[in-house]
């Protein structure tokens, strides 16, 4: 089921960058407007299993390792 709604007073610079996304996008400005509100109501909530995953996956994958000495001459290498 759908719904139709109204949005009154949408400031003119907010309604230009919303209609150069749409056609950036290849939408209508109204297809894009659901489009953004879909992606605000979604919950940005990561499972913290899955971000712990993550890291360890890149750490296997990580090539070589560098010690303490190692990195603060590349630090100081830096430094002007």
């Amino acid at each position: 089921m759908s719904v139709n709604i109204t949005i009154r007073d949408i400031p003119d610079e907010v309604y230009e960058k919303i209609k150069q996304q749409a056609e950036l996008h290849h939408r209508s400005v109204n297809s894009e407007v659901i489009y953004i509100l879909k992606q605000m109501v979604r919950s940005h909530r990561v499972d913290p299993q899955e971000i712990i995953a993550r890291a360890k996956k890149l750490k296997k994958n990580a090539k070589g390792s560098l010690s303490i000495e190692e990195i603060q001459q590349a630090i100081d290498q830096g430094r002007p």
